[in-house]
């Protein structure tokens, strides 16, 4: 098997994206008592080409998909797909993390399982805790949230929309989950 450099991943990204990526870069760590050198690359991309990216990372090798991470930023989500290329291949792992920004007035993207499918679960994490809608993701009972969790209500959201909201002031205001006060009953 040929091993791409992290550069010439970037490079290939670039090449095929041209502005769509809006930042990149490269990170060398070091690990572990005898310090071993490992590499990250971090590529930031519009969401129109999205997909489109992760197909290509498909075309280097078939990725290892390990989990979906999300901010909310106020104006938008930012979630970050990380994945990692040559798994397993002691001191060749490149790990790729490749995020996306969705505008809070549309939380849709297209799903990626019908590429990865073991992307299924983290998306619809995505789904639950932050209220994403992916495209052509089939609509499945929730996997975190009880199935009767308030409509509407996303607990990773740091806006109105979240359980806690923060104010202006970045002090929370509250949660909007509704209170019952139930009337407890003496079993006698």
């Amino acid at each position: 098997m040929e091993y791409m450099k992290p550069e010439e991943i970037v490079e290939l990204f670039k090449e095929k994206f041209n502005d769509s990526i809006t930042n990149s870069k490269i990170e060398i760590k070091t690990a572990g008592l005898k310090k071993n050198s490992y590499s990250l690359i971090w590529l930031e991309i519009e969401l129109k080409d999205f997909k489109e990216a992760v197909k290509l990372l498909c075309t280097i090798q078939f990725p290892h998909f390990a989990i979906i991470s999300d901010n909310d930023t106020g104006e938008e989500i930012k979630l970050t797909y990380h994945f990692s290329l040559y798994y397993g291949e002691r001191f060749k792992e490149i790990f790729l993390n490749l995020t996306t920004n969705l505008p809070k007035n549309n939380l849709k993207m297209p799903t990626i399982t019908d590429l990865i499918p073991g992307a299924q679960t983290s998306e619809r994490e995505m789904k639950e805790m932050m209220g994403i809608t992916f495209e052509d993701l089939p609509d499945l009972p929730n996997v975190f949230l009880p199935i009767d969790f308030s409509k509407g209500v996303f607990p990773f959201r740091k806006d109105e929309k979240g359980i806690y909201p923060l104010s202006k002031n970045g002090k929370h205001i509250g949660g909007n989950i509704i209170d019952k006060e139930e009337e407890v009953k003496k079993v006698e």
